[in-house]
This record gives C-alpha cells, structure tokens and sequence, in this order.
C-alpha cells in the first residue's frame, strides 16, 4: 500500500475569494472570508521541526481521524468543521484561534514524565505528588496549557499567567477548561471501547461571534498519545515501555539518534523502510481507534484530486 513517491509534501494552490495561506508544519491552511480550508499534508513534525521526508497517507489518517472524532464531540462543545470533501481536506467556519493549547493529561508520559523525572514536581502550576513511576495513571486528569507558537517550541505556561497576562480571560477559559476535560472524558471513553487507553492530548479552541469553538483536529496520533488496556498493568509493574498507539516512537527514535530539535542538532537520515514504518502505525493508529477499516484515497495524482475537491467544495458552500 505505501509509496513515498505519491507522498503530499506541500500544496501551493491559489483559490478564487482566497484571502490568505499560512503552512503550518503539517497542514496548509487557505483562509477565505468566513471559511478555512485545511489540507493535511504528508509532513511530519516532532520536537516542533517538520522532518525532512514525508510519510505517505499520514495526512489523510489526520483528516479522517479528527473528523471522526469532531463528529462523536459535537454534543458536547460547537466544532469549526462544515464539510470533509476529500479524505485529506476539511472545511469550516473561520474562528479566531486563542493563543493556547489546552494538553489534558491522565498519566504520566512523555514530556511530563520527562520533567518529573528531572526532579520537577509542578508541571504548568498544577502540583504532582511524589513516589510517581513513568505511565502511572495520575490521581485526575490535569490541564498542562502551552503557548501556541506559530514558529518553533511551543512553552510550557500556568493557568495563572494566562489570566494574569491576559492572554485568555478568566471566565473564558474557565470555560476552556471545562470543555476540555468534558471533551478527554469522552476521548477516554471511546478508546476504552476499543481497548486503548487515552493518555493525553492536546485541545484547539476559537472564538466566533462571542461562542466557543473546538477547532483544529482532535484525538488523533499527531495530538493525542494511546496505551493498548490489555498489556498496560503489566508493562506498568514490570517497568517495560508501554505498547502505545502515538507518534512517541518517531520521537523515540530521534532521540536513539541524537536529535532533540535544539540548535546545532540534525536530524538523522530517513531510510524508505522507516518511512513505511511509520506510515503502518498511522494507519493501524486509525483502524484500532475508529474501528473503521482504512481506505487510500487515489494516489496517482493526489494534488489534482484534492485542488478539484476544494473548488468543488468552495463552490457550493
């Protein structure tokens, strides 16, 4: 099935009404006066630099991925999308993004077990108690925010500051915080449905006309990090690494490589087997969460397909 020939590297389209475009590190963004139109590309990011290859189908697990899962939440916070016309586009309203990312978080894993292992025992101005292993469940799911940064890392920052600094007003993002942990509760029990467990994630929120909006994508293995439930207590008490569903282990092998993403650092060369690795654990990422099987879109000429798709879409919105 794969092929890093038919891989969506970048798009460069030009749209009639098109306002503006921004290329985010996967996804190509088109802004129209009240719509978005986002194509999710092939690219891959990790320790917020857009690796040098890209992994065919990726983008189309993304798209697909959020989409399901914007669908399963919209009864519990309005969503930004209106329509998914091609398995790698998706198309919604225009919100004013806030200048945060609400990380939820229900163990203790990655970037989080990584500060707590360093000794830190407050993550974001939330407290975390001590005698704590690497992927224990935590006593309740916290809210880690981060700056949303457009270039480079995005920073670790305390609900206290957002307020203080005025970045988010308080009654708003107490509403954020509410929406996000009401939004994991459902997350985790989706992936309990389908044997997984659902670690932590990242949630995007826009504001529209004075109402909140949940925006960008949502639980999928480029935001979210997933456990399998059934080896979980026993890998927990024998030490071992977690059998995950997440793009930890593209991180995890940078790292074996020597990249971090800080300055002087390169990233290790891509072999097409890697790169075909990767893309099977997208794809098996999205059968196991969705219980869906997964279906290639057309790979012959994947640009046409989606440049055609949006017209036909921008002309009947």
């Amino acid at each position: 099935m794969t092929t890093t020939t038919n891989a969506i590297h970048e798009t460069n389209f030009q749209f009639d009404g098109q306002l503006s475009f921004y290329r985010g590190k996967v996804r190509d963004v088109y802004a129209f006066p009240d719509r978005l139109v986002m194509i999710a590309t092939d690219r891959i990011s990790a320790f917020d630099v857009v690796l040098p290859r890209p992994i065919p189908y990726k983008g189309q697990v993304l798209n697909q991925t959020a989409a399901y899962f914007l669908r399963a939440t919209a009864d519990l916070v309005p969503n930004w999308l209106v329509d998914v016309p091609d398995p790698n586009v998706s198309v919604g309203l225009k919100c004013e993004p806030y200048a945060v990312e609400m990380v939820v978080r229900g163990y203790l894993a990655g970037h989080a077990w990584r500060q707590y292992r360093d000794g830190h025992r407050t993550l974001c101005g939330v407290p975390l108690p001590d005698g704590l292993r690497e992927n224990d469940r935590l006593p309740h799911p916290i809210i880690t925010p981060t700056t949303k940064a457009h270039e480079g890392h995005d920073e670790d920052i305390s609900r206290e500051e957002i307020i203080s600094r005025g970045i988010v007003r308080e009654a708003e993002y107490r509403q954020l915080e509410q929406y996000a942990l009401a939004l994991f509760q459902r997350g985790t029990e989706m992936a309990a449905g389908r044997g997984l467990i659902l670690v932590d994630t990242k949630y995007e929120f826009g504001k529209l006309d004075d109402r909140i909006y949940l925006i960008d994508e949502v639980h999928t293995p480029d935001s979210s990090r997933y456990f399998y439930a059934d080896t979980y207590t026993e890998n927990l008490l024998a030490g071992q690494p977690q059998k995950q569903l997440s793009k930890e282990f593209v991180r995890e092998w940078l790292i074996a490589n020597n990249f971090q993403g800080k300055t002087g650092q390169t990233v290790p060369e891509m072999s097409d087997e890697w790169v075909n690795q990767i893309t099977k654990r997208y794809v098996e990422l999205f059968e196991t969460v969705t219980g869906q099987p997964f279906a290639p879109a057309p790979g012959a000429d994947p640009l046409n397909r989606i440049e055609s798709a949006v017209r036909q879409a921008l002309t009947t919105a």
